[in-house]
């Protein structure tokens, strides 16, 4: 990962340090998952991609998934698998390679280092290539044959940071110094409190936004708690409940001794640090350093008989130290069982730090800190599109690509303003967007599509990576349409391959001694419709960037949905609504009752989330899919988290279900002049096609001097779709085609 580029300089550095003969990075060993086993057994049987491809989403995507466990969960695998000899093959060839090392790779931080040559202590293996070897042991095995390993974190975070204060130092001239940053700002603890946390270190998940969201952090002793209370343990045992109420003043902080106090005061009289463990054992017992550090342990990992001998020396202590016997034992029963929860402090407050800073920057450098962010991912496409909600949310304008102003990375353009990264772009290589960049600085902007075609170098930037960067948009600058630049494409190419060979055998053009032919005029041809624009955008980039697919639908759903997304209340008693939007988030879940989902509706106006349970789930999931335009109708309440709107839903719809359950009629304005012709045979030819629905048509008649409305008889009744919608405008009119809801 390129941007883990500091954590080579430490094993480099240990290396030279212990000899390269001493330390060696770790093994690992892959295995064929429930997933992975179905396309690599698919692949090799043959199968289409499509069909195994199938199967494999199937697999409920959790920790530890077995093909046996997605059989009993997941029925529409188990029914193919009871009804369909192929997939029945397939998953029980599967089954039997389930869990296979399939291939061994590096552990990304693990280094372990030997008090002399490593072959004294462990096979050594180097794969094919490769200048490093690794140990032959993976890492559970390394530390059974007593080696010592070490985790080299690579933090992607701090790559972050500094990109950002490198982009605020060349922008702003200004030199930031994060080590001294005060650790008292409000715009930070605004932002934080707010929830406003998206990549924020440690602080970003859903979760640790609704603990923050009850918490609300004022101080930076509460970020350090923050780390260590978020985990599975304090948050099921009712000890985070408890800190938040004391915290906000709304339970008592007591103390099980006076002279614990001073430990537990930050945490109002929580035991949350191992390091509190060891304190009370020095304070209250007279432990020593060494002691309490093997109290700690022996709690940590609940040994029962080291427990036992820990308890009469811990009471023994505290008697001697003036505790009663009773006190003691209860101080000791509560130290053992928040142990287990136990966090270390220093490792909390280090990422703490690390929060508050990212924190700091977002708050006071937003455009050079996300455009970092964005730089980090931005191979990630589901995380680009997050972040860049986050912009908007921030109030940042992020600019479309374009080969004449963007670099490989995102960059700032101002304070306010993100120019889109080239390396966004699926399809189109770094050594590709290098040389477009390289070649921009050196000798001037592009000035349209064949100066570009020219300049560039045809072995690096192929016609796949250009045709990329029209659908991206990154070639609009040269004031042609997409449309028109796709189209000219073959011509410019042609033009420049020609161009090049007559250069290389050192032939000049009869016009121009010494610069490519005359620029032409780009072809005449149609702009591609919004759609075609779109989806261009979302195959090249992942997201709709300069439009959004909900807006030629928008005055057709202003008729009958509750309005846009941003403009609903939430209101004190559920109310039933209809809303709609695209479907830009969408997780399943396996809930005791069965699969559930939760989806995020986007409207472009804002964006918000629908619980779709389980016997909900069973009866629409086939419209449930990513990047769907859905109509859900469902109660409205408020989601915990944001504080906003939310549904419960019972129904939904795509725009053609909707159509058909709250359309009144379609209404189709003529005049006498097109009723002639032959139109009342299309009109009837066009219906049939669309025939068995449930939706009325009527006719509204115009003739010189009076009109009337016909009202088709039941055997009319349509399908009211796109298609039907489309061919109806094409034989009446553009305007002339309504749907009465």
């Amino acid at each position: 990962d390129f941007c883990m580029e500091g954590r080579d300089r430490v094993i480099d550095y240990v290396a030279e340090r212990y000899g390269a003969d001493h330390v060696s990075q770790i093994i690992t060993f892959g295995t064929m998952a429930a997933k992975a086993v179905l396309r690599d057994v698919g692949r090799v049987l043959g199968h289409p991609y499509g069909f195994v491809d199938q199967l494999a989403k199937l697999v409920p995507f959790e920790i530890g998934i077995t093909l046996e466990k997605a059989l009993a969960q997941e029925e529409v695998l188990r029914q193919r698998y009871e009804k369909e000899e192929d997939v029945k093959a397939l998953i029980d060839l599967a089954r039997s390679l389930e869990g296979v090392t399939r291939n061994v790779g590096k552990h990304a931080g693990g280094v372990v280092i030997a008090p002399g040559p490593l072959t004294d202590y462990t096979p050594l293996y180097c794969e094919q290539g490769a200048t490093r070897v690794v140990t032959q042991l993976d890492m559970d095995d390394v530390a059974s044959v007593g080696l010592v390993k070490f985790d080299f974190l690579g933090l992607k975070t701090l790559t972050i940071l500094d990109w950002a204060l490198r982009a605020i130092e060349n922008k702003r001239q200004q030199r930031i110094n994060l080590e001294q940053l005060p650790l008292t700002d409000e715009k930070t603890f605004e932002l934080i409190k707010q929830g406003m946390t998206t990549a924020v270190f440690q602080l970003e998940s859903r979760g640790m936004r609704d603990l923050i969201r009850r918490l609300q952090p004022d101080s930076f002793e509460d970020i350090i708690a923050l780390v260590a209370l978020f985990r599975p343990g304090p948050l099921q045992s009712g000890m985070v409940d408890d800190f938040i109420e004391r915290k906000h003043g709304r339970a008592r902080v007591e103390y099980p001794h006076p002279e614990l106090e001073p430990i537990l005061r930050p945490t109002y009289g929580v035991i949350l640090y191992q390091e509190q463990v060891m304190q009370i054992a020095r304070v209250l017992a007279g432990y020593s350093l060494g002691g309490a550090d093997i109290l700690r342990k022996a709690m940590g990992k609940k040994q029962p008989a080291e427990m036992a001998k820990q308890r009469e020396v811990f009471v023994t202590g505290a008697q001697g130290r003036g505790v009663e016997e009773k006190t003691a034992t209860y101080i000791f029963d509560l130290m053992e069982k928040f142990a287990g929860y136990g966090f270390n402090r220093s490792h909390s407050a280090a990422y703490a730090l690390i929060a508050y800073q990212t924190a700091w920057l977002k708050a006071h450098f937003p455009a050079e800190f996300m455009s970092a962010v964005l730089s980090a991912d931005m191979d990630n496409t589901d995380k680009v599109v997050v972040f860049i909600e986050d912009c908007r949310t921030l109030r940042l304008r992020v600019q479309a690509p374009d080969v004449n102003r963007c670099a490989f990375a995102f960059s700032t353009e101002n304070e306010s303003t993100i120019l889109y990264g080239l390396g966004a772009i699926k399809g189109v290589g770094e050594a590709a967007i290098e040389g477009i960049v390289a070649e921009r600085e050196a000798n001037g902007p592009y000035q349209d599509l064949s100066d570009f075609v020219h300049r560039i170098d045809s072995k690096k930037v192929n016609r796949r990576a250009i045709e990329a960067m029209i659908r991206a948009g990154a070639l609009d600058s040269f004031g042609s349409t997409r449309a028109a630049l796709a189209h000219g494409l073959t011509r410019a190419l042609h033009a420049a391959d020609q161009y090049g060979r007559a250069a290389s055998v050192g032939q000049n053009d009869l016009f121009s001694a010494d610069s490519p032919t005359p620029l032409e005029a780009m072809p005449e041809v149609p702009e591609w419709d919004e759609d075609e624009r779109l989806l261009g955008e979302k195959e090249t980039l992942g997201l709709y960037l300069t439009g959004h697919p909900i807006t030629k639908h928008a005055e057709e759903l202003a008729q009958f949905t509750a309005g846009t997304i941003a403009s609903l209340r939430p209101t004190g008693t559920p109310t039933v609504s209809l809303v709609a939007g695209l479907v830009v988030g969408l997780r399943t879940i396996n809930s005791r009752k069965g699969r559930m989902a939760i989806l995020t509706l986007d409207d472009r106006s804002g964006r918000m989330e629908l619980v779709v349970y389980s016997d909900v789930y069973a009866t629409y999931r086939d419209v449930i899919v990513k990047d769907q335009l859905l109509v859900a109708q469902g109660e409205l309440g408020v989601d915990d988290l944001t504080g906003d709107c939310a549904m419960v839903v019972k129904s939904l719809y795509d725009i053609g279900g909707a159509r058909a359950a709250f359309a009144r009629s379609i209404n189709i304005d003529v005049d006498a002049q097109r009723a002639g012709n032959g139109f009342i045979d299309s009109l009837a030819g066009c219906l049939t096609s669309f025939s068995h629905g449930p939706t009325p048509i009527s006719i509204e008649y115009q003739h010189d001097d009076a009109k009337a409305r016909i009202s088709f008889g039941a055997e009319w009744r349509v399908r009211p779709t796109d298609e039907l919608l489309a061919q109806l405008k094409n034989l009446a009119g553009e305007e002339s085609v309504a749907i009465v809801y």
